[in-house]
C-alpha cells in the first residue's frame, strides 16, 4: 500500500503548491526560488509559514548625485 503522499497525484499537488508559494514569495526577503524550496523540501504548510514570516525585500540603495 502506497502512502498517498508518494503516488503521483500527491507529488505533482507538492510540487503545484511549492510553485505557487514560490510565486507568492518572489518579493520577499527570500525570493521564488528560497522560498519554493523551503515549501518543496519541508512541506508547503512549513513553507507557507516562512512566507507569512519573511520580511518585504529592501530595495537596494541606489546613488543618486544631488
Amino acid at each position: 500500500m502506497m502512502w498517498p503522499a508518494f503516488s503521483p497525484v500527491g507529488v505533482l499537488l507538492w510540487i503545484i503548491a511549492s510553485w505557487i508559494i514560490g510565486i507568492l514569495g518572489r518579493n520577499r526577503r527570500f525570493g521564488f526560488a528560497g522560498n519554493f524550496l523551503v515549501a518543496f523540501i519541508f512541506t508547503p504548510v512549513v513553507g507557507l509559514l516562512v512566507l507569512l514570516a519573511s520580511d518585504d525585500r529592501v530595495p537596494a540603495k541606489t546613488y543618486r548625485p544631488r
